[in-house]
């Protein structure tokens, strides 16, 4: 009777602990031990980015569990790193030196003026991804093999062949669109760079749909960020709203974000491919949704078949690395048998989800230069695996 009793004690308190904790309003706190992790493990890796090891790492939160158990912020005088580079115009300051497409003006980087607000950059892409996913669950967004031209007068489209008759939404969503577009390859301080040229463009998505193809659409991973502002002109063209005012609704007021910053183009769209600023620990929120399986406090935001299609690798990028629905998937654990969740954005901005151990991570940095070290996914992978106790 006595085992009996002890045996329904440990299955309730496993039950207890199983059930999700929900950072409504702030991230619950607990401690490495108390979660499985091993503190001296995370202390060696913020003593390594504190020493510089890693470039310009400014935020580092990591969570288990659903519980805040590591966080650190490092202050850098970024006017005095980059203030000079900022009233020099290239590649990276093209559009106005003074705005916030200036990546060197400490005023908009990485900090939106100088607050606790982070520049995201290409993470932005992964929380637009999410914000589809939102109407999707909905019913307010098309299926997926919806073609992109169906959303345009095509008078006024340049280049159209039958691969771009044949583009679709998931198409965009996965980088497989087809474009012949110049990003991936080269730096983003390089005057050939599309996403530069775009960006000192007036109309973001004009420029990005007049492209012409190169590959057959859905075949050939070809990173750009042209195909993620397209999305965000489909987006208001299918639901009639924008991204922005629907993330705030029915995304970030769930998940009690408040602040929040979102850049615009020159035309008043919503800059989905880079233009959004969270705090660290709203960010990690976002990815802790993926970790519930879509679902918040009871609420399912998300349908759990969209998570999964959406970490589900569609696409090889190369040296491992695979793609979903703008989530960048990296292999981990013994033989590289697992997969975890990652957003990646110019400059150092590196959210992870580790589903195995329950970890979500997040950080953030302002590494724009070429040549200089910065902390790459792999590196974080690694370092919080190996802090899980045994």
């Amino acid at each position: 009777m006595v085992l009996k009793l002890t045996v329904i004690a440990i299955l309730a308190s496993s039950a207890a602990n199983a059930q999700p904790v929900w950072p409504a309003k702030e991230w619950a706190v607990s401690t490495p031990a108390a979660e499985g992790m091993i503190r001296d493990s995370l202390l060696a890796f913020e003593n390594d980015i504190s020493n510089g090891k890693y470039g310009y790492v400014d935020g580092m939160v990591i969570t288990r569990n659903g519980k805040l158990i590591y966080q650190k912020s490092w202050n850098y005088d970024y006017d005095k790193i980059y203030g000079d580079l900022a009233k020099k115009k290239n590649a990276l300051n093209a559009l106005d030196p003074a705005g916030p497409y200036n990546y060197y003006n400490p005023w908009w980087h990485p900090f939106y003026r100088r607050g606790e607000l982070h520049s995201l950059q290409s993470v932005s892409k992964t929380i637009t991804s999410v914000t589809i996913g939102v109407a999707m669950a909905r019913k307010e967004f098309p299926d997926l093999s919806r073609t992109v031209l169906s959303f345009f007068d095509t008078t006024q489209v340049k280049n159209i062949d039958d691969r771009k008759r044949r583009m679709t939404l998931r198409h965009l969503l996965t980088m497989t669109a087809g474009f012949d577009w110049n990003e991936g390859t080269v730096s983003y301080d390089d005057p050939a760079n599309d996403c530069g040229i775009m960006e000192a463009s007036f109309d973001w998505v004009q420029y990005a749909i007049n492209e012409p193809m190169a590959h057959e659409p859905g075949q050939t991973f070809a990173y750009n960020s042209g195909a993620t502002q397209i999305l965000s002109y489909i987006f208001r063209k299918a639901t009639g709203k924008d991204i922005e005012e629907y993330a705030a609704q029915h995304l970030f007021a769930p998940l009690g974000i408040k602040e929040y910053y979102w850049k615009r183009t020159p035309t008043g769209l919503c800059d989905t491919e880079g233009g959004l600023y969270l705090k660290p620990s709203d960010l990690a929120k976002l990815f802790y949704l993926w970790l519930q399986n879509g679902n918040w406090n009871g609420k399912q935001l998300v349908t759990p078949e969209w998570v999964k299609a959406s970490v589900e690798p569609f696409i090889a990028v190369g040296n491992g690395v695979k793609y979903g629905y703008k989530w960048w998937l990296y292999q981990y654990g013994k033989e590289n048998s697992q997969w975890a969740w990652c957003g990646s954005g110019f400059g150092g901005q590196v959210p992870v989800v580790i589903p195995e151990y329950n970890i979500v991570a997040v950080f953030t940095g302002w590494n724009i230069q070429d040549g200089k070290p910065s902390l790459g996914t792999r590196t974080i992978l690694r370092r919080l695996v190996n802090a899980v106790g045994k």
